[in-house]
């Protein structure tokens, strides 16, 4: 498990050359700013005796103009040599992050807040690269200034540079207060950002429910309280920030104010030139930017580590479901069997000692109760989770051998909710195939889930953008496309976990028979509520509270009268009383046409009438 320390030095070390080329760019530059003080006091002493030459002075000044652009050019080359190397490494760092991210397991995720983790990959990345490029270069230059300026300022006097120095622990004192203080409380504000940050886009997400329970008003105030305790924390942290160059100014005018004073007495003496003072108190000008500095760079470098830390978290996150160490990739032909599976969520038993067996090419039906672990148990087979107890094999071969891309690939997997990328229908449809689907590979896999007859309508067909989420389709045009995204894949194993839901009863009947077909050779395990998707399947497993309740073919399990023919009873009841209340709402309608068309007569008659007369 890597430190915050050594994660921050291992994504430095690879531009270290470009590091170091900053460095001494940064050291010329400073070297080249010490040097016009000296300049500048011998300019006044000069002045200050007789029978010197203006063109002395002229070329001492051109000289102060030559060094400030040597000093101007290099700090300009640092900035660019340091700022690209921090670029550079925060662009690695912004990759690794997503693919460890992409490399988590299942459960990390339930876990953790969407919004939080943009923030960290976000405005805590950020605040990682500041204090790699900006915090590393001004400190670099910070150090060169201060350490020339200190060895200037002892060529010129050795007393004053002590006395001016004896007030440098004050403001290292200061520093680590206001720096310990600063790092806690900008901890404490990151962690509010996530907050506002997964409070926003929960409610982008949700907008739909949102508005369809009028809750504008009051996400606006929920949003307004996260945001509010978020400004607290913003400006306590400015606060004490802002501390910093207020004790600079005021240590930086007590030391000026003492050398006036001693180095003044001094030059009344004669011990000291004025233009000796006047170049000592510039060098002490000079260490006034590097104070300050110091004291941004207190804050970068602490906002930097707290962020660096949050991202360590990340870091540090192992995935629990990884490739075997000794992988078995023979070819998968569909046979699934479950042996004594148990599987939990924490504390909370989920699966207890499921055993089964699917043929290749055979068809599973499940069915059950709302939290019976129907979606837990498919979810296993792809290795979404693991299981806890017993075994899940494809093939005879443990799911947890297999390469994870070969096994993920071979299953073909609609989930209770498709998910779909705001990209267009082509590319969701296609969505982990290494080619791009040809036109008749889509038109095969539209016709298997019947989404043909609706891409007929969109602007631009397949090409068609489909918005965030999908936010353009209906909700059976999402199963659909997930359906036709899982077909186009050629799985061996196709999973549909309540894919059908959304769509009306003709189009499950035409999605089912011609999937029948397209599964001939491949293995179907069809999870759902309604009994019309499942009857004809090889075998149905009844789910209750986790266990295996009941199992066999639809008559069978029929005839057991158990769960099975309870749920079927009581769907044939609903058909038959959504029947009946359609029924009775046409009559009504007719009743109420045939009332009205005797008035609507009388009306028009009238009408004519008054316009006859």
């Amino acid at each position: 498990m890597r430190s915050p320390r050594a994660t921050f030095f291992h994504y430095l070390a690879r531009h270290r050359l470009q590091l170091v080329a900053g460095v001494c760019l940064a050291a010329g530059s400073s070297l080249a700013a010490v040097v016009p003080p000296r300049f500048i006091g011998e300019i006044i002493d000069s002045l200050g005796r007789a029978g010197t030459r203006f063109d002395e002075v002229v070329g001492l000044a051109g000289l102060i103009v030559v060094f400030a652009a040597i000093e101007a050019t290099l700090r300009a080359g640092a900035r660019y040599v340091m700022l690209d190397a921090s670029r550079k490494a925060e662009y690695r760092m912004r990759n690794d992050l997503f693919a460890h991210l992409q490399r988590m397991h299942l459960a990390y995720f339930q876990h953790q807040r969407i919004g939080d983790l943009m923030a960290r990959m976000t405005n805590d990345l950020t605040w990682v690269r500041q204090m790699m490029g900006p915090g590393i270069m001004q400190g670099s230059f910070t150090i060169m200034v201060f350490a020339f300026a200190v060895l200037s300022m002892l060529s010129v006097s050795v007393k004053l540079t002590i006395l001016a120095l004896i007030l440098m622990p004050l403001a290292s004192i200061t520093f680590w207060y206001i720096g310990r203080t600063v790092h806690v409380r900008f901890e404490r504000l990151q962690a509010q950002f996530g907050d506002m940050s997964t409070k926003a886009q929960e409610n982008f997400s949700g907008i739909r429910v949102v508005k369809a329970f009028a809750q504008e008003d009051a996400e606006t105030r929920d949003f307004a309280r996260v945001n509010r305790e978020y400004f607290r924390r913003a400006v306590a942290l400015t606060g004490m920030q802002g501390l910093i160059w207020p004790s600079i100014s005021f240590i930086m005018g007590l030391a000026v104010l003492s050398v006036l004073y001693i180095g003044g007495q001094d030059a009344i003496r004669g011990e000291l030139s004025i233009g000796s003072l006047v170049q000592f108190v510039a060098y002490l000008y000079l260490l006034q930017m590097p104070m300050i500095n110091i004291g941004w760079i207190s804050n970068m470098f602490q906002a930097g580590w707290a962020s660096l830390g949050r991202l360590q978290e990340i870091f540090n996150a192992t995935p629990a479901i990884i490739d075997p160490i000794d992988p078995v990739a023979t070819p998968i032909r569909g046979e699934v069997e479950f042996r004594g599976v148990s599987f939990a969520y924490g504390q909370t038993i989920v699966l207890h000692d499921i055993s089964f067996k699917i043929p290749a090419g055979g068809s599973l039906a499940i069915v059950g109760p709302t939290g019976s672990g129907k979606t837990t148990l498919v979810n296993l087979i792809p290795r979404l989770f693991d299981a806890q107890q017993g075994e899940v094999l494809l093939d005879g071969i443990s799911v947890a051998r297999r390469p994870l891309e070969q096994l993920r690939r071979a299953v073909g997997y609609v989930p209770q909710e498709t998910f779909l990328f705001s990209v267009p229908l082509r590319e969701n449809v296609g969505f982990g195939l290494d080619e791009r689907l040809t036109d008749p590979q889509l038109d095969w896999a539209g016709d298997v889930s019947q989404l043909n007859k609706d891409v007929e309508d969109f602007p631009a067909r397949y090409d068609t953008m489909i918005g965030e989420r999908g936010v353009t389709l209906s909700g059976g045009q999402k199963q659909r496309t997930g359906i036709a995204r899982a077909v186009a894949k050629d799985p061996r194993v196709l999973i549909l976990d309540d894919a059908l839901s959304a769509v009306d009863t003709y189009t499950e009947a035409e999605i089912l028979r011609r999937l029948r077909g397209v599964m001939r050779e491949r293995t179907s395990i069809v999870v759902a509520h309604r009994i019309s998707t499942v009857k004809d399947a090889d075998e149905i497993l009844v789910l209750d509270d986790g266990r295996v309740a009941e199992r066999g073919t639809h008559p069978s399990l029929l005839e057991r009268n158990g769960i099975y023919a309870q749920m079927y009873r009581r769907q044939l009841l609903e058909e038959e009383l959504d029947v009946d209340t359609e029924k009775e709402e046409h009559e009504r309608r007719v009743k109420a046409s045939e009332e009205s068309a005797p008035q609507r007569f009388r009306t028009r008659l009238g009408g004519g009438m008054g316009e006859n007369a």
